[in-house]
């Protein structure tokens, strides 16, 4: 749905929103959870607030300056609310109420799905551990979530390794568990009795159970092995390691020498365990770093879970949003979301942007903790590198989720087909083609063609032009209309190198008045191609047979796939004119300047060196090179002092695009 736009291009409220306006006025101006509400009466959005009316106002006024408000607020029919005591209370009761709702508008997993958890059953008299995805038993400690069942499932088998205990899968432990149930009050004789009757299970007999199904252990030393347990999953692995070497010790001096020997073995795997994982702190910290990866309208996050360290952990989620939500809302959602799910809570959680509600959430995080947790911004340093790689990590998480469910071919079909109705197309546009001009002052200007076949980049279609025009400043339009001539003229239509066929859609990086000389330039080859231009600063699309732009829904396939055509060219425009002044600037500054001859050329560059130390030398110091009079020292001092000039204008002008230089498998074109 596309939001409503002035004639200016600013939001401008719907026309039911007064009506929710007046009711908004009646909400109170206590803290508490606001809840915005379709014409199904679904909820859509579920947010908090220290003050109900003032934050609820700047929806319905539009002051909320986020992108999707526009288009959320065009579908609110209504809404709800819950008052509390204080401002904290409100963070708990928003994150329970997005796991209730799922609201469309707020920030959650891209997938409903339970993730993995190691969970300990501590209400039992023998607590087990085992692999589950629920997490709401009571009496039920959780650890995770993890991302991957199999490294769960393999965490518990290297653990039980280390720890024998029972595991919750094992039939003689259940028995044994609903004998002792039924006799609560006598425990030590219901354990006398599974001694004399019990069935010792198969991992009794390998070291990985500790003969709870035949009575060959109390509860006191069972629960020192769920206490270790517990601690090693916690990543506090240097206390299982301290008490294990003392119980060797002792076993040892006692003459235990098979025990002592048990306990040897438990201590090598937790020793090769520590040996496959990376130290990357000096310091025994334990610390979450979390890093994000954004797409249009998907995006991931990766978790490095530190503990006394080390990296025990890496967890990685897919959200269901992107960059149709601004970082700080995306990094926000996933924090309550993520530390709703999980108990173990470090001291320190590191992300790569500030947020507003930062001591809130610190003292929520510390609340579950039971001690303090803060939240921190590292820019230089190991933590900076470690962000880094969960950075990287996301990246890679996102492109395996896009690649499995074949997302990134279903969104390029949808905008395709979305591109088609919008622009009021015979057919999807199967091959896009976009045109750029870049100059300076006139100067150097080069066109740039990028095309698009099925919704994907087709480098090796690129194309670049010099435009031959003699222009004393920069002109768009006559630039383009020679590109668009020389593109579309009868030889190079003919030409296999650029297409079998005209393409089904022409952009032109620009407004109406880039779109205009298109058309005129088409009309005079006698061509009917498809064109339209797009705006860069509100994202407009401009269309031949109607004055008014088309507003592509925001977060829409369609809307991402045209700005990333139209990017692709402005990349490709400005890099090839980079290449050109830098050419030019290496080879040729010198010959622009009067009474600069080829023998004073090379005085001067035998003097400095380079263009480097030239462009950096005083007037006095060129002039001081034999041969190079006061008046021609001073215009080449001159000359190189606007060309830095027109330099610095260049690369502000050019700074934000963001796109490496070079594209293979691209030509000058005729």
């Amino acid at each position: 749905m596309t939001p409503p736009y002035s004639a200016a291009g600013a939001p401008v409220a719907p026309a039911h929103l007064p009506s929710i306006a007046e009711q908004v006025n009646r909400v109170p101006t206590e803290p508490g959870c606001y809840l915005w509400k379709d014409a199904k009466g679904e909820v859509i959005y579920v947010g908090k607030a220290k003050n109900l009316r003032a934050r609820m106002r700047q929806y319905v006024t539009l002051q909320d300056d986020r992108a999707k408000i526009p288009l959320m607020m065009q579908v609110v029919r209504g809404f709800d609310y819950v008052v509390v005591g204080s401002e904290h209370e409100a963070l708990v009761l928003e994150r329970n109420l997005i796991a209730q709702y799922h609201p469309y508008f707020n920030v959650d997993f891209k997938d409903d799905k339970s993730y993995p958890y190691i969970a300990v059953t501590e209400s039992d008299v023998y607590p087990a551990i085992k692999y589950t995805r629920e997490r709401h038993r009571k009496g039920t400690r959780y650890f995770g979530p993890y991302t991957d069942a199999k490294a769960a499932r393999e965490t518990i088998d290297t653990l039980r390794k280390a720890v024998p205990i029972c595991i919750g899968t094992c039939a003689e432990w259940k028995r044994a568990r609903r004998y002792l149930n039924s006799h609560p009050d006598d425990i030590p004789v219901a354990n006398m009795v599974l001694a004399k009757r019990g069935r010792p299970c198969f991992d009794y007999h390998v070291g990985r159970g500790p003969g709870v199904c035949c009575g060959e252990i109390d509860t006191v030393e069972y629960a020192r092995h769920v206490d270790q347990v517990e601690k090693f999953l916690g990543g506090k692995r240097s206390q299982i390691v301290d008490e294990l070497q003392d119980q060797m010790r002792e076993a040892a001096q006692n003459l235990e020498f098979e025990r002592a020997g048990r306990i040897k073995r438990r201590l090598d795997v937790i020793a090769g365990l520590d040996d496959r994982q990376e130290v990357m702190f000096s310091s025994d910290v334990s610390i979450d770093l979390i890093g994000f990866y954004r797409e249009e309208t998907i995006s991931a996050a990766c978790v490095f879970v530190v503990r006394e360290g080390r990296t025990i952990r890496s967890s990685e989620f897919v959200l269901n949003k992107g960059m149709d939500v601004d970082r700080v809302e995306l990094a926000e959602g996933f924090l309550k979301r993520y530390y709703d799910e999980t108990a173990d809570v470090p001291q320190e959680v590191d992300l790569a942007c500030e947020l507003p509600d930062e001591p809130l959430l610190e003292e929520w995080l510390g609340e579950k903790r039971g001690h303090v947790c803060r939240i921190h911004h590292p820019v230089r340093g190991e933590k900076a590198h470690l962000l880094k790689m969960a950075e990287s990590n996301a990246r890679h998480a996102l492109n395996r989720y896009m690649v499995r469910t074949g997302y990134a071919d279903d969104r390029t079909n949808q905008a395709l087909l979305q591109l088609e109705s919008a622009l009021a197309l015979d057919r999807p546009p199967l091959r896009i083609e976009c045109f750029d001009i870049s100059t300076l002052h006139g100067t150097f200007t080069v066109a740039s063609m990028v095309v698009f076949t099925n919704g994907r980049p087709d480098k090796g279609q690129y194309r670049r032009f010099k435009i031959r025009a003699e222009l004393d400043e920069a002109n768009d339009f006559q630039s383009m209309e020679e590109v668009l001539g020389r593109r579309y003229g009868e030889k190079n239509m003919a030409d296999e190198r650029f297409a079998e066929r005209a393409p089904d859609l022409l952009v032109v990086d620009g407004g109406k008045p880039q779109l205009t000389a298109a058309m005129n330039q088409l009309s005079a080859l006698g061509l009917n191609i498809p064109v339209c231009g797009l705006a860069k600063s509100d994202e407009e699309v401009f269309v031949p047979w109607d004055e008014t732009p088309v507003v592509l829904p925001s977060g829409s396939a369609s809307l991402y796939l045209i700005k990333q055509v139209r990017d692709e060219s402005h990349r490709f425009a400005i890099t090839f004119h980079r290449e050109l002044r830098t050419k030019a600037q290496s080879v040729s500054i010198l010959d622009e300047v009067d009474g600069v001859g080829p023998k004073r050329k090379r005085a001067i560059m035998r003097a400095f060196g380079s263009m480097k130390r030239l462009r950096a030398a005083t007037e006095e110091q060129i002039a001081a090179v034999k041969g190079v009079p006061p008046e021609v020292a001073r215009a080449v001092w001159e000359t190189l002092r606007a060309w830095d000039d027109e330099a610095a204008g260049v690369a502000a002008a050019a700074a934000g695009d963001g796109a490496p230089d070079g594209n293979p498998g691209a030509g000058v074109a005729d």
